[in-house]
């Protein structure tokens, strides 16, 4: 006589699959959870409206004039400065407003230009570069600098704090600073001791004069 005869997966191991599916449905829930989280907490931020204009000032030496300018194909905003007087290989770059380091080292690779060679291969990007968040959605980048940041991610830097030397690293011509001021994601108008540079399209070439007015605070 035959014993008896079942069909399908036994009851016991339908029974131990439940509770595993349930488990697995709530870490990815929980996953989803924390993945949104994560989302909003970088999200959120920047959709809130930018904070006043800080008061920029140029990110060189108190009192020192320099060539600012642009030029067909640099990108909208993207202003060079160059001393007017003096050699311009290791000149100091200063922050243009208090704030804090986010980025501080290699932008693509740095070239071979030096002042010893100053005809040296270019490199790619910025090369050494600095990029400081003054708060509101502010934030100024420093590109092409002579040698290694001064200054480390993390650091509270003050207005007129140096924080590099000016150089030719990346894919730079000549010795000289690019500079960007940054609102949220857009580049923007430069603006300096309150007043625009000029500086908003690349559409042609454009060069002003301007004297730095970063200068340390009268006590």
């Amino acid at each position: 006589m035959l014993g008896p005869v079942t069909t399908g997966r036994p009851t016991r191991a339908r029974t131990h699959r439940r509770p595993r599916s349930r488990t697995v449905r709530v870490l990815l829930a929980l996953v989803a959870a924390a993945a949104l989280l994560g989302v909003a907490v970088v999200v959120v931020p920047m959709l809130r409206p930018a904070g006043p204009r800080p008061l920029f000032q140029m990110p060189v030496a108190c009192g020192e004039t320099w060539q600012l300018g642009t030029y067909p194909g640099h990108d909208d905003y993207d202003v060079d400065l160059f001393p007017t007087e003096g050699d311009a290989w290791g000149r100091p770059v200063v922050a243009s407003y208090a704030g804090t380091v986010t980025v501080a080292g290699i932008n693509g690779s740095l070239g071979g230009r030096t002042p010893e060679n100053p005809q040296g291969p270019r490199g790619r990007g910025g090369g050494y570069w600095v990029k400081i968040d003054h708060g509101g959605k502010w934030e100024t980048q420093y590109l092409h600098m002579l040698e290694p940041p001064l200054v480390k991610v993390g650091q509270k830097v003050a207005q007129g704090e140096q924080i590099g030397r000016l150089g030719s690293t990346g894919n730079s011509g000549a010795p000289h600073l690019h500079y960007e001021q940054r609102r949220g994601w857009d580049k923007v108008e430069t603006h300096f001791d309150g007043a625009p540079s000029g500086i908003t399209t690349d559409d042609r070439e454009y060069t002003v004069k301007r004297t730095s007015n970063n200068c340390p605070a009268v006590s």
